[in-house]
């Protein structure tokens, strides 16, 4: 997820949140989805994911007591980000030369949004509207691999062919290398969150609040075990942004699972109305939602997914 905040005669700070690592295939830059900033991400790659207790340690909040939430974070103990990257970021669903393609879809989505009003692009576009940015996720893994690609160590997720496509897009003339390069001198922290918390960074949070705008791509659909934790969820992470700001929201429709190595994670099923539904439950006057119908040739067994849901918010002055 990912929530930034705009000076009065400049760039902004945002916070984002990507998908459990950088979600579903869908296209997208190095964010990520709370997923969790899918977003969730709207994650992991090195190492494990932190327990219910130790995520909650992390973000200063108690432990959760809902058997669904605590069911869904026990499960993502055993999510592999690589293979996650490796079934929605690589070929089929990986490949941008397709106009029709789901990463293209998303991707201009997302340029078009940005082009038309004060909001986001998933990071690689954000990176030139906010010059502080915050990435956040759940697992520590996924944290880890974001700051792989952030560092740029070895054996870090390769995003270029992302890179050059969103530069394509935007047609600025701006070299791909260029834009990572100014995308890493502006995410400032990577920090744990919670969507399930009422403060879902915690007390206390490193990063600038309230936010001019948040991203989370394929993250709460993905750690909600119910519509009623969704709708929660939602609230939550609403408390992070001020009156008019911005919200970014991308997601999986009519899905029920996916698979990130030998990990089978369970999803709430949510359809378009119910999407729209939730964000004017929680003081969001909704300004675009587009829907994406995956196609056969993309439906590879790694999910059930159904369809791609792409919205853009803003947070109603009062709420």
């Amino acid at each position: 997820m990912g929530l930034g905040r705009r000076g009065a005669r400049g760039p902004g700070r945002l916070i984002t949140q990507p998908p459990p690592p950088q979600r579903r295939g869908r296209g997208g830059g190095p964010a990520v989805d709370n997923k969790a900033t899918k977003r969730a991400a709207d994650r992991p790659a090195h190492g494990g994911s932190m327990s219910t207790a130790d995520r909650s340690h992390a973000a200063g909040a108690a432990p959760d007591s809902d058997p669904g939430r605590m069911a869904v974070a026990s499960t993502y103990q055993r999510f592999e980000p690589r293979a996650y990257l490796r079934n929605n970021y690589a070929p089929p669903r990986g490949d941008l030369s397709n106009p029709d393609g789901v990463g293209p879809w998303k991707l201009r989505c997302l340029a078009q949004t940005f082009a038309t009003g004060p909001t986001i692009y998933q990071l690689l576009s954000a990176c030139a509207h906010f010059e502080d940015i915050t990435m956040t996720d759940f697992l520590e893994a996924n944290r880890q691999e974001l700051g792989l690609w952030l560092r740029e160590e070895p054996g870090a997720f390769d995003w270029s062919v992302y890179s050059q496509h969103v530069c394509l897009i935007e047609g600025k003339g701006e070299s791909w290398q260029e834009k990572e390069r100014q995308l890493r001198a502006r995410v400032k922290r990577v920090l744990p969150i919670d969507v399930h918390q009422s403060q879902p960074l915690g007390a206390g949070s490193l990063a600038p609040l309230p936010a001019d705008a948040l991203v989370s791509a394929f993250c709460l659909e993905a750690v909600s075990p119910d519509l009623v934790s969704f709708q929660r969820a939602l609230d939550h992470i609403t408390t992070l942004l001020r009156p008019g700001g911005h919200l970014l929201l991308i997601g999986a429709l009519e899905e029920s699972w996916y698979l990130a190595g030998e990990a089978r994670l369970a999803v709430v099923p949510v359809c378009e109305e119910e999407v729209r539904e939730a964000l004017e439950h929680s003081g969001y006057e909704v300004r675009d939602l587009r829907t994406y119908t995956m196609p056969a040739r993309l439906q590879t067994g790694v999910d059930d997914v159904k369809g791609i849901f792409f919205t853009w918010a803003q947070k109603k002055v009062g709420v």
